[in-house]
């Protein structure tokens, strides 16, 4: 048997190949939309992959399994459970296999059992895999978002992103339910999680890319628990704000997602500050420009909004960009193919097009911004002389925070930040560490404030032992 682990770093997710040396067949587990290295790597193998294998309904990232039918002939196997999630909606040329609880799917000598975990979502299944060198017991156990490393999947996002009501409590019971099921299982079992660190899909997934049976029985604190309700209790709470695109994400993933050959190339314009200011100007486009915070502070156009690339860049361009929209990015000529598979990744496939970071470095007129030190800030704030914003997720807000701050959290800040804070006074933004507040900052000087940025951001304000409250 072959088993191979892939990771994206910008998603925290993880795909598999499993290979049949025998027969030369293959599957992939949670194909990722690029399946360019699943062909790579199924080509030095000797592989035919004909199966990919699907834990759920993703929320997000793209999946791959059409990608792979298309251009594999690949069978794609798919939960048959949990049809109140809305089940999946193939086009006819894809090859499907329903499967339910204790289905197997033979690929070659080795044999996947299907086992319904859902929590996570309704739908949810994991696999069980056994190899034919030897087929008396499994060796591991490919869990999707039903168990992580050090965590479980979070059973409020169905509620939170989709809005289907009471879901989350509902969710929390059937993964009380699915857990003691997964807590029969042996102890030795591989386990191979379909998330690492990082993920939206958990509160607090561990690093470690693989685990055990035994050792999550041990260790996993949401494996602790004996009734339903205190589990349900601690997995409800804390769970952080799921990101805008998980809407997008759960339609996407029931079938409908279109082919990367199908997609309209982005076009790599010349130097245009013009063309740059025209677009921005535009409600049906999104203009960001992916250089440093620091270069964006120093100088950038109107109208365009900082999201550095990469560090957390995949993020927050899925919280903050409408899919309606066209994209354009002002991004050195290094990064845009990685930048446009990214955005691919997660389905914003109206990536119209690049301009060169010469173009806001020769424009005549820039806009900038300046970052001040949190002790400066707090003079101002005690003269009354401007107002703290605090862009930072409900349930960092909610454990600390500065007195008399105003709270938006970032992903929220385009539609709320009129509503909620002032344009009378001059505007200071935090995050915890500075970098989503530049972000905020962009789309805060964009709607007409008169805006800083707190250097270093709440973690600095702490450290100079400036005043914090706890609710």
């Amino acid at each position: 048997m072959f088993l191979k682990y892939f990771y994206d770093e910008s998603l925290a997710q993880a795909s598999y190949m499993i290979g049949c040396q025998a027969t030369g067949e293959a599957a992939i587990v949670d194909p990722a939309r690029d399946i360019g290295p699943y062909i790579r790597t199924a080509e030095k193998q000797g592989f035919t992959i004909t199966a990919a294998l699907e834990t759920h309904i993703h929320a997000d990232f793209v999946s791959g399994s059409i990608e792979l039918s298309d251009r594999t002939g690949a069978t794609v196997y798919h939960s048959a459970e949990g049809a109140s999630n809305g089940g999946y909606s193939f086009p006819a040329s894809v090859n499907t296999a329903p499967v339910r609880h204790n289905d197997t799917i033979e690929l070659g000598k080795t044999l996947f059992k299907v086992m319904h975990t859902p929590g996570h979502t309704p739908e949810h299944i994991s696999f069980l895999l056994t190899d034919g060198g030897n087929p008396e017991k499994p060796i591991g156990i490919f869990t999707g978002d039903f168990v992580f490393v050090g965590d479980v999947g979070r059973p409020d996002l169905l509620e939170k992103s989709v809005g289907v009501k009471d879901s989350a409590a509902e969710g929390a019971k059937q993964m009380f339910k699915s857990l003691e099921q997964f807590k029969e299982l042996e102890d030795y079992l591989q386990v191979w999680p379909g998330h690492g660190a990082g993920s939206s899909c958990g509160k607090a997934l561990g690093a470690v890319p693989t685990t055990t049976v035994g050792y999550e029985k041990q260790f996993n604190p949401a494996l602790q628990y004996d009734d339903e309700q205190s589990f349900t209790e601690f997995l409800l709470d804390g769970q952080p704000e799921p990101p805008a695109y998980f809407k997008e994400m759960k339609e996407l993933n029931k079938g409908v997602t279109g082919l990367l050959a199908s997609i309209e190339q982005p076009v790599e314009f010349a130097f245009s500050e013009g063309k740059i200011r025209e677009l921005a100007q535009s409600d049906e486009n999104i203009v960001v420009d992916t250089r440093s915070s620091s270069l964006f502070a120093q100088g950038h156009l109107e109208g365009t909004i900082n999201i550095p690339f990469p560090d957390g860049f995949l993020e927050w361009m899925g919280w903050l960009t409408d899919y309606r929209q066209n994209v354009y990015l002002i991004a050195g000529p290094e990064d845009h193919d990685k930048i446009a598979a990214s955005l691919y990744s997660i389905g914003i496939d109206n990536v119209k097009g690049f301009f060169p970071p010469k173009t806001v470095e020769k424009a005549k007129e820039k806009q900038t911004y300046d970052t001040i030190p949190p002790a400066e800030v707090k003079e101002m704030k005690d003269e009354g002389e401007i107002q703290i914003v605090d862009v930072r997720f409900e349930n960092e807000w909610n454990n600390e925070r500065i007195p008399d701050a105003i709270h938006v959290m970032l992903g929220n800040l385009p539609e709320e930040a009129e509503e909620k804070i002032p344009k009378d006074q001059t505007i200071a933004v935090h995050c915890a560490s500075g970098k989503r507040s530049a972000i905020a900052t962009s789309i805060l000087l964009n709607k007409g404030y008169d805006v800083k940025n707190i250097g270093g951001g709440f973690m600095k304000w702490k450290a100079e032992n400036l005043e914090t409250e706890t609710p």
